[in-house]
């Protein structure tokens, strides 16, 4: 027979795929990146209700991260989902000492337990109506920044030598320190010093003021003496342990730019030194709202005297500071014992001033001071 004469062969019908052919060829979805993380001897998962907020969750307790880069994790001050997740993969691998790419698969998994996105405006307010102040022990500087120190925030108060900035910060600790039977908030603080002022007296005469127990306000206050901006920007890398240990809601620098300008003199260190408080600042705000605490921040000033006309005395940092700084505080000196704090900038307080008085017992307004 010849080859025109040969049959014609039948095409033979290809098999139907199973459901796992069809399932390596899809595309990889964020749920696969978590899938790959997860030990294949525990496919246990945190499941999310509407309801329930999972960025307090421990890192080690989460099934995706195994028990060495939990610790990796949690040394470097990563203690939660939610610290995680709003950590940059480089900060990851510099921090941790793990590899890229895992970084960016516990960024991904935590992101998707928490579910960080888009919010409705009305969630946000209830959110915000939650938002906890801590009182100043003065009505005028509490109406000034109504209600009191807003956590979740930076805040910058700003000022010359004996404008009061370092008394602030004292009587915030004492407030946020002292019980609420005394008109406190009955949490822990963290205090950074830079330039060697924190006294614990000063701290005994204003809890004393208030009737608070001053053993028990003091003991609730971590203080950390930086000696240079790479210790200050390591304190705040290690403060999420005491955060948490110590329930804290407040964390004071005092101040925020002191090394960084004596480290970083003359215009030729400029561009270094902002990119570095840049990247210090941004340390801060995601301290702030991961840990829910109010962060305080004083500021030195810098004189212009070839300024002719308004102000000749501006905050150390520039456009970077500025930026940063969720409020900013103002304050310059007035008669005596007056003291006037203003507010430059806010997203939600309008550009007004207030005078308060400089005690033995603190921070009072004007009517109690005499």
């Amino acid at each position: 027979m010849s080859k025109k004469d040969d049959p014609p062969k039948t095409q033979q019908k290809k098999a139907p795929k199973t459901k796992s052919q069809q399932v390596k060829e899809k595309p990889k979805t964020t749920d696969d990146w978590i899938e790959e993380i997860i030990p294949k001897r525990s496919k246990t998962r945190i499941t999310k209700s509407s309801s329930e907020d999972l960025s307090d969750v421990a890192v080690n307790q989460f099934p995706g991260i195994g028990p060495a880069v939990s610790e990796k994790l949690i040394s470097a001050g990563y203690l939660t989902l939610a610290a995680v997740a709003y950590a940059s993969p480089i900060e990851l691998v510099e921090h941790c000492e793990i590899g890229e790419q895992t970084a960016k698969r516990l960024i991904t998994a935590a992101r998707s337990q928490i579910g960080i996105g888009f919010k409705n405006a009305k969630e946000l307010l209830k959110i915000r109506q939650k938002i906890q102040k801590i009182p100043t022990g003065s009505k005028a500087l509490d109406n000034l920044l109504v209600g009191g120190v807003e956590t979740s925030s930076l805040t910058e108060i700003s000022g010359e030598f004996r404008t009061g900035k370092t008394q602030i910060c004292f009587q915030l600790c004492v407030m946020t320190a002292m019980d609420k039977k005394h008109g406190g908030l009955g949490a822990g603080a963290v205090f950074i010093d830079t330039e060697g002022t924190f006294r614990p007296e000063r701290i005994i005469q204003i809890a004393n003021r208030f009737g608070a127990d001053a053993d028990e306000v003091l003991s609730r206050i971590n203080v950390g003496r930086a000696y240079n901006s790479d210790h200050q920007m390591v304190l705040v890398l290690e403060s999420p342990k005491i955060i948490k240990e110590n329930n804290a809601k407040l964390m004071i620098i005092d101040s925020l730019t002191s090394h960084f300008r004596a480290e970083y003199a003359g215009r030729g260190s400029l561009l270094e030194r902002q990119q570095k408080l840049n990247k210090y600042l941004h340390q801060l705000l995601r301290l702030a709202e991961v840990y829910e605490i109010a962060i305080v921040a004083t500021n030195q000033v810098l004189s212009k005297p070839d300024v002719l006309y308004g102000e000749t005395t501006f905050p150390i940092g520039g456009h970077i500071v500025a930026h940063s700084c969720t409020t900013r505080i103002f304050l310059r000196k007035g008669k005596g014992e007056k003291r006037i704090a203003r507010v430059i900038d806010s997203p939600h307080i309008p550009e007004i001033e207030t005078v308060f008085c400089i005690v033995n017992e603190g921070i009072v307004d004007v009517e109690d001071s005499s």
